[in-house]
């Protein structure tokens, strides 16, 4: 193999070193900004629970309020 074979080989392993480098800390970035969306999707998932079982409370006390009236 010619000095300018192993120099290029080189310069394409040192490339792909980089890329890959690069990519990892992509990654992990992307594995941050998912945990981030998990927590505020439990977040909202504990506040729609919430929301409804406050809205089934209210029904069920605008239909009690309604029988007293209809009982009237």
């Amino acid at each position: 193999m010619s000095l300018s074979v192993l120099d290029e080989l080189e310069s394409k392993i040192k490339q792909a070193v980089e890329t890959i480098q690069l990519l990892q800390l992509e990654v992990e970035e992307l594995k941050e900004k998912n945990a981030e969306a998990e927590r505020a999707k439990a977040s909202l998932n504990q506040e729609y629970e919430q929301l409804k079982a406050e809205q089934q409370s209210f029904q069920e006390r605008l239909r009690s309020l309604l029988g007293q009236i209809d009982n009237v």
